[in-house]
């Protein structure tokens, strides 16, 4: 990477900072991704906004306020590992890969997928494991996981992820309530599982099966 995309991403990172408070591990995530990669060909231009973008099969990459929001509300420093649910453009996994160990990720929409491997590739990112799959399933293989990202809302998170988290592990997922979104934290006890409802949000809805 050279000097002048890294004052770019440094001034993203700092205007990013300026709305969500961030970690000093999360920060340096969003320093070292360049989201240009991620975006559709002609938004380059708007790719260090912070707003969601539309890409390819009705989906969007989301606006880096919300990737931070989603990051932070994981509780990641010390987790080793993380499943997401809804890989997308690939975004949030890259920026995942720079603070776990392991990170799985499962989209249900070819054409994605292979593009956001095509990036990762791009990016030198070896520790981003993926799968063509309803991401609802899980990834029974590599369970348990610390920590399980759903990139989609829905109304009830399958019982089968829960039975996929470790235990202190955590699970964070958009809720669909009624006329909203809500981001919500699941955390797992002794096999216990509480909920805590953290900020309103706007994702596209999980579907099932492969597309």
């Amino acid at each position: 990477m050279n000097s002048s995309k890294r004052i770019v991403l440094q001034k993203f990172a700092d205007a990013l900072a300026d709305e969500v408070p961030m970690t000093p591990v999360v920060y340096k995530a969003f320093t070292q991704i360049e989201r240009e990669l991620f975006v559709p060909r002609g938004f380059a231009q708007w790719a260090y906004r912070l707003d969601a973008l539309p890409i390819k099969a009705d989906q969007w990459i989301s606006s880096p306020v919300t990737v931070a929001k989603m990051t932070l509300f994981l509780e990641p420093e010390g987790a080793d590992n993380v499943l997401e649910i809804g890989c997308g453009s690939g975004y949030q996994a890259a920026i995942l890969s720079r603070i776990f160990r392991r990170v799985f990720t499962i989209e249900r929409i070819d054409s994605l997928l292979k593009e956001a491997r095509e990036r990762f590739k791009k990016l030198d990112i070896h520790n981003i494991h993926t799968r063509l799959d309803d991401g609802q399933r899980g990834w029974r293989q590599f369970a348990p996981f610390d920590r399980i990202l759903f990139s989609a809302s829905t109304p009830k998170v399958p019982d089968t992820l829960f039975e996929q988290l470790a235990d202190n592990g955590i699970l964070v997922a958009p809720i669909e309530q009624r006329e909203k979104q809500v981001i919500t934290r699941f955390k797992k006890e002794n096999g216990q599982i509480t909920q805590k409802p953290l900020d309103e949000c706007l994702f596209v809805p999980v579907k099932d099966g492969i597309a």
